[in-house]
């Protein structure tokens, strides 16, 4: 039994390496990942004039940008002006999708000459985590003081220790996978580390529980 035990141990750490030697060597070479809102786009905004329909033109760029991720949003408070975002607009494309805009939208009467493709720069990783990362420690460290009390009795440090190693572990984990899978990072990247985070620390802290409530008992036994 203690064989087998020894032999899941193993094979799940082998498997944790290559986990974690993939995710490294794919974040180096290829890099992360990222949505459409983080990486380096080209945006053009269009004043049609009238209110329009979001599904119209996801129709028409759908046909323009045929294969390429395409974000649209409305701007202008009077809803008459929208804004494309792609990974790449070139003169063709613009023309194309301004003859057809103004096929679909009369009253549109876009000119060429009058829009200008911006190029918006990509937002760095560090850049998006840099918010939560006094928040994250702040919460950490409180969370490491209270089981530094809370289980003295198996080890202040030794808990210490484990928590931490744990939590970075999870993370190390779950970053490798989000770069073998190529997971976009986004607006659900954040949520999914502190869920991961949150659930290691359940785990930890059942875990403990359990080793405290043992030690316990055996100190009740020796009394």
């Amino acid at each position: 039994m203690e064989k087998i035990k020894k032999n899941k141990k193993i094979i799940i750490g082998i498997l944790i390496a290559i986990i974690l030697i993939a995710g490294i060597a794919i974040t180096l070479t290829i890099g992360l990942n990222f949505d459409l809102n983080y990486q380096e786009t080209k945006q053009i905004q269009l004043n049609l004039g009238t209110e329009f329909n979001k599904n119209d033109i996801k129709e028409i760029t759908d046909e323009v940008f045929s294969g390429q991720k395409v974000m649209i949003q409305t701007v202008e408070v009077f809803k008459d002006a929208v804004s494309i975002r792609t990974t790449n607009i070139t003169d063709e494309q613009k023309q194309s999708l301004i003859d057809k805009i103004n096929e679909k939208y009369e009253s549109a009467e876009i000119e060429a000459d009058s829009v200008e493709i911006e190029t918006i720069p990509h937002t760095r990783g560090r850049d998006i985590v840099k918010p939560y990362i006094a928040p994250f420690a702040l919460a950490t460290f409180i969370i490491l003081v209270y089981m530094a009390f809370r289980y003295k009795k198996i080890g202040s440090t030794k808990t210490i220790l484990k928590t931490l190693g744990m939590v970075i572990l999870m993370q190390a984990i779950l970053l490798s996978i989000i770069a073998i899978a190529r997971i976009p990072i986004g607006r659900v990247t954040i949520p999914l580390v502190l869920g991961v985070y949150l659930l290691t620390l359940i785990g930890l802290t059942t875990s403990f529980e359990k080793q405290l409530k043992t030690k316990v008992s055996e100190e009740e036994k020796k009394k």
